[in-house]
């Protein structure tokens, strides 16, 4: 009998330090799974505790003709999509940002959150499986993720499990309920819904993380921003670089439109922003502050995710919503006094 066999047989007779030792192996990528899929960090990390939840509780009918992780991915796989399908969990309309300068293009507004880089930790680097399309770095990345977002449910859920986590069809057909024939159009619609939203493939590559050049790239636009100097930010940006804003549908493309976009912004806000470092989904990032007038205090304005493309800047998408400051470990405030 294996380690793994002596857990389940405690854990089926109420063990609950036997069932985490089951279970807490596939915790961060069961989290990362969901995420994937529903686009939220704070979902992700619900979904899981449903997902674990469930498994405690049906732990008597697991039957072992699947692996404890395939169990799981079953049940969380099951329980994301049913979380899309559920209007509950999503806002019911969307308050668009008024008297913005004329966007490059209106998009469809997706609901999609950053995810720390924390997490990522021990994941990020795993090699994948034999049939799996998108290397690990690549299919954590922000482009990737908001592109599964424009994905029906049920095509996100399979085009993960089959490209990413490298699961056969017959198994994703198992966990879904479906025939393998559904799961193989279902993928077929889904890559060439989703190979039209990534970036192309001739863009630049991004240099290595917390390396030199991503270190020297990341601080020039820090120190941009920070100064208000609009025009030094333009600088460091790719020809065809985006500013996106999700859920917001505005996107503004190239410098000529993106420093419009940047100017309104600054004189609206009347004054530049504070920034502290920190990486989501394996890019560099920062948390914004705004300082507060006639005090020390600066509290959040949003998080700023910036895709590199060699020594310049291909997409900065801004993230209005401070509630994820928490699970990136940013401050509440800043004290805006320089020492």
């Amino acid at each position: 009998m294996t380690d793994t066999d002596r857990a389940l047989v405690r854990a089926r007779a109420g063990d609950e330090d036997a069932f985490r030792e089951l279970t807490d192996p596939y915790r961060h990528e069961l989290q990362l799974h969901c995420y994937r899929i529903v686009g939220s960090t704070q979902d992700a990390e619900d979904l899981v505790q449903e997902t674990l939840l469930a498994a405690w509780r049906g732990l008597g009918q697991f039957g072992e003709r699947a692996s404890i992780r395939t169990w799981l991915y079953r049940i969380a796989t099951n329980r994301s999509v049913d979380t899309l399908r559920a209007s509950a969990r999503r806002p019911q309309s969307l308050e668009p940002m008024t008297e913005l300068p004329e966007p490059s293009r209106v998009s469809e507004p997706i609901w999609l959150q950053p995810y720390p880089d924390v997490l990522l930790e021990g994941l990020a680097d795993a090699a994948p499986g034999p049939e799996a399309r998108y290397e690990a770095k690549e299919a954590t990345a922000l482009a990737f993720v908001a592109g599964l977002q424009h994905l029906p449910p049920q095509q996100r859920a399979v085009l993960v499990l089959r490209d990413v986590l490298s699961f056969r069809a017959a198994e994703v057909a198992d966990m879904l309920d479906t025939t393998e024939a559904a799961v193989n159009s279902l993928l077929r619609r889904a890559r060439t819904a989703l190979d039209t939203r990534l970036p192309a493939a001739g863009r630049e590559r991004a240099p290595l993380p917390n390396s030199r050049s991503e270190r020297e790239v990341v601080g020039r636009f820090a120190d941009a921003v920070e100064a208000g100097d609009v025009e030094g930010v333009l600088a460091l940006l790719t020809d065809d670089a985006w500013v996106t804003m999700p859920p917001q549908p505005h996107e503004y493309q190239g410098t000529e439109a993106i420093g419009r976009f940047l100017l309104d912004r600054a004189v609206s806000r009347g004054g530049p922003l504070r920034l502290v470092p920190t990486r989501a989904n394996g890019q560099p990032a920062f948390g914004c502050y705004f300082p507060c007038p006639h005090t020390e205090i600066a509290r959040p304005y949003g998080l700023l995710v910036l895709t590199l493309a060699g020594s310049n800047v291909a997409e900065i998408t801004f993230f209005a919503d401070s509630s994820v400051f928490p699970h990136f470990g940013l401050p509440r405030t800043l004290t805006t006094q320089r020492t």
